[in-house]
């Protein structure tokens, strides 16, 4: 029993020593501001928080592109379609609470409903009646439950590799599986590693070369501003699905009743959601369109930016 109890205040004392050598403090986000705030960053004051957003283009188009990012992304993946759209269209970019330099809900609440009340109070605030939601992954769930609360708000609709049904055996990234994983996924309210940020990015593009030191360094510092790490673990703990799984069941069931315009975006190389979820959302939404890329990961807008301008121009011209 003397040896197994050493054994075990041995092993104890190693998980210490490898979380106080790991361990980072929450980051200000006056800190991360004058990173990661541009000339046409703003902030409005919406909900209890301050939100993080790009105005950007034609001021007068009456019904502006909003771009929604994904889970644990900010507005800046947007920052090459934007430019390849700014001159057709009013594009508008944002940090989502719980995200970027946002930051977390007071209301402590990250589901359908509390997204769309957002959506709605960042419109209102902006004096815009109708819209184009354009949302990536998590962004694109967010969208298209938005139409459905929302129907005469919005114009028409884009989702990139948009979540929503379920999983389909798809391989994740490193980064994923351990904030899903119940236990564990609390370490990483203190400890966000570098490598494991860079091995994350690594699955969520198909082509490797673009994961560079520069974007790794963005990435970790937005996901340890103050306050994010302990949103996005009640995300992946299953905010979105309430008490149970039924509900986002149900929610998925009614993506039939959606009657918005829809483009459909997705990288065939996407290894976390699924191309093959191209045919569901345009079995269920009627009259929508697709248009798949070759060779591009989860989130096409960084990787193919010009062909994903040119898509959403075409659309909504």
């Amino acid at each position: 029993m003397k040896t197994i109890a050493k054994i075990l205040g041995g092993f104890l004392a190693l998980i210490f020593i490898l979380l106080f050598i790991v361990c980072e403090r929450d980051r200000p986000v006056e800190e991360l501001i004058p990173f990661y705030a541009n000339k046409d960053s703003k902030f409005m004051p919406i909900l209890g928080m301050k939100v993080h957003y790009r105005d950007e283009g034609i001021q007068s188009d009456s019904t502006p592109l909003i771009l929604l990012h994904g889970m644990s992304s900010s507005l800046n993946t947007w920052d090459s379609v934007v430019i390849g759209l700014k001159d057709k269209k009013r594009v508008i970019s944002l940090d989502l609470p719980g995200f970027g330099l946002t930051g977390p809900s007071p209301e402590n609440a990250y589901n359908f409903d509390y997204y769309s009340k957002f959506i709605d109070s960042f419109t209102t605030r902006l004096k815009i009646k109708r819209f184009i939601l354009v949302g990536n992954s998590m962004g694109g769930a967010i969208s298209w439950n938005y139409a459905l609360h929302n129907p005469k708000g919005l114009a028409k609709m884009v989702l990139v590799d948009a979540a929503g049904y379920p999983k389909k055996g798809e391989s994740g990234s490193l980064g994923f599986t351990i904030a899903s994983t119940p236990v564990i996924n609390n370490l990483l309210l203190y400890a966000t590693p570098k490598f494991l940020v860079r091995k994350s990015l690594e699955t969520v593009y198909y082509d490797q070369a673009r994961v560079t030191d520069e974007q790794v360094e963005r990435f970790h510092d937005v996901a340890i501003r103050e306050g994010n790490r302990a949103a996005a673990l009640l995300i992946f703990k299953g905010s979105f699905q309430g008490n149970s799984k039924r509900f986002l069941n149900s929610n998925i069931a009614r993506i039939k009743e959606i009657k918005t315009p829809t483009l459909i975006l997705w990288g065939d190389k996407d290894n976390l959601i699924s191309v093959d979820n191209v045919a569901q959302f345009q079995r269920d939404i009627q009259g929508s369109q697709a248009e798949i890329y070759k060779n591009v990961g989860h989130v096409p807008m960084e990787e193919v930016p010009g062909k994903v301008a040119a898509s959403i121009a075409g659309f909504v011209k």
